[in-house]
């Protein structure tokens, strides 16, 4: 029994969502082998032999995968599939985009953002938007598999020294082409990893009243999320929301700011470890799931937050 994890990344640096897949593998099986696909990307090779939980780095180079393509990245990981039981990915864009491709080629069922492991063939996996979980078992005798990335901690990522193989790559469908990137940029947390995180939603009324929203991120070095709600309305972009639809998080705080707590927004965010909840109205339903909630108007609470804020010389990091 092995498994095949796909890694994510930029051509220059593995993915943290990657080191969680090869958490999730562990579970599994300990012969575990990591694909690393791209272009000019023997850093990340390097990077992922290091981790001590990995067995073997195959890395398979061609500028037909330099940006991740589904279309160009499923025929290899299809035809390496032959040799392992299980493969696994992030479900998140990255694994979301080309798994479901690789699945039906094998003619296997998909098992979709799994939160544990009971056995080999065996995982649990949320429903209803997270109110309930279902435990699914696999006879397929290759197995599919996307993880839920915050379900798992991310592998160590020193002292292994797994031997890394080149692979050839494969003929790809000219089907599609990749055409542009447009990225945001910040200097702030990625959204997904932060350790904190401060939301928006409709309460906030406006998107330049983010401006509050985004002023205590700054003091928290916190990632800046919203409610679908928020981001419908057109108060910020679409790659900040959180919720069954958007990115879901667990970090240290949550901190959820005029957001009612609709169903969809708690399944991205309702395993944070402390949440947080300021709305006016006592009857949110976001209070129901809050460590701490404040019944306040948010244009009144959060300058006195980031003043209290601004009296302390230093925020850790």
């Amino acid at each position: 029994m092995s498994v095949l994890v796909i890694a994510e990344h930029d051509n220059s640096n593995l993915k943290t969502f990657s080191l969680n897949a090869i958490n999730a593998a562990s579970k599994i099986d300990t012969d575990i082998h990591v694909l690393v696909a791209g272009n000019k990307c023997e850093n990340v090779s390097k990077e992922a032999a290091a981790v001590p939980l990995v067995k073997k780095v195959l890395q398979s180079e061609s500028t037909n995968y330099a940006n991740y393509l589904a279309e160009n990245l499923t025929p290899l990981v299809v035809k390496l599939a032959e040799k392992y039981t299980h493969i696994i990915a992030s479900a998140n864009t990255f694994g979301k985009n080309f798994m479901p491709r690789v699945a039906a080629l094998l003619d296997t069922s998909q098992v979709s953002d799994i939160i544990k492991v009971n056995s080999p063939d065996n995982f649990v996996r949320p429903i209803y938007a997270g109110n309930a979980f279902a435990t699914v078992k696999s006879n397929d005798k290759k197995k599919c598999i996307t993880i839920r990335p915050t379900s798992f901690d991310p592998a160590p990522t020193s002292g292994g020294s797994a031997p890394i193989e080149k692979v050839d790559a494969v003929d790809v469908p000219n089907i599609s082409k990749f055409i542009k990137r447009e990225e945001t940029k910040s200097e702030r947390p990625e959204l997904g990893t932060a350790r904190v995180v401060i939301s928006g939603g409709r309460g906030m009324q406006s998107g330049e009243n983010f401006k509050l929203i985004n002023a205590i991120a700054d003091k928290l070095n916190a990632a800046v999320g919203a409610s679908r709600a928020a981001v419908d309305a057109g108060y910020i972009s679409n790659d900040h929301q959180v919720g069954q639809t958007g990115k879901v998080v667990v970090p240290d705080l949550y901190i959820a700011v005029g957001i009612s707590g609709a169903i969809q927004h708690l399944a991205g965010m309702k395993e944070s470890k402390v949440i947080v909840a300021i709305n006016k109205d006592g009857e949110a339903p976001i209070f129901s799931i809050a460590d701490y909630g404040l019944e306040a108007d948010l244009f009144e609470a959060l300058p006195k937050f980031l003043e209290e804020l601004n009296k302390l010389n230093t925020i850790q990091k």
